[in-house]
């Protein structure tokens, strides 16, 4: 059976709660339940994980390497700083699509450069929750049209 990585980075835990004038009511776990259900008649698993520490979250990425066919990543504030993480992606070699719920080219001048974006397969921002599930539906065509032609995928 596939799976897919759901990886969220610092403060995403409070959604529901953090700035819904910003990031809306809907929780973590609601959107892990709605990218699980883009997944399921497809039957890919999804695996969420989050966590606050970039460290985790390089050790995350790196697992999913032996057990994902790709990643829908929310990295937070780290998009903006971590290195690591866009090293961390482009080791794996996983398709991976970067998403943030509200539209950070809206926001402050910091937030409009990603690091991870050169290395992203795709970018969804803006779009509030919606924008995972329509990230799930990408990366399921992605890996499907990848095995279609014969491509390298890792599962």
């Amino acid at each position: 059976m596939k799976e897919i990585l759901l990886l969220n980075g610092p403060n995403l835990n409070l959604l529901g709660t953090r700035e819904p004038s910003v990031y809306g009511t809907v929780t973590l776990q609601d959107i892990e339940r709605q990218v699980q259900s883009v997944c399921d008649p497809h039957g890919v698993t999804v695996k969420a994980y989050q966590s606050n520490h970039e460290g985790a979250l390089v050790d995350a990425i790196h697992e999913a390497m032996n057990t994902a066919s790709g990643i829908i990543f929310n990295p937070g504030a780290y998009t903006h700083t971590s290195v690591a993480l866009r090293d961390a992606i482009a080791g794996v070699g996983l398709p991976m699509i970067e998403v943030h719920i509200s539209n950070v080219h809206k926001r402050e001048s910091f937030r409009h450069t990603s690091l991870l974006a050169p290395v992203s397969f795709g970018q969804i921002v803006g779009l509030g929750s919606l924008g995972y599930s329509l990230a799930a539906q990408a990366l399921l065509d992605h890996i499907y049209k990848e095995e279609k032609h014969g491509e390298n995928t890792k599962n």
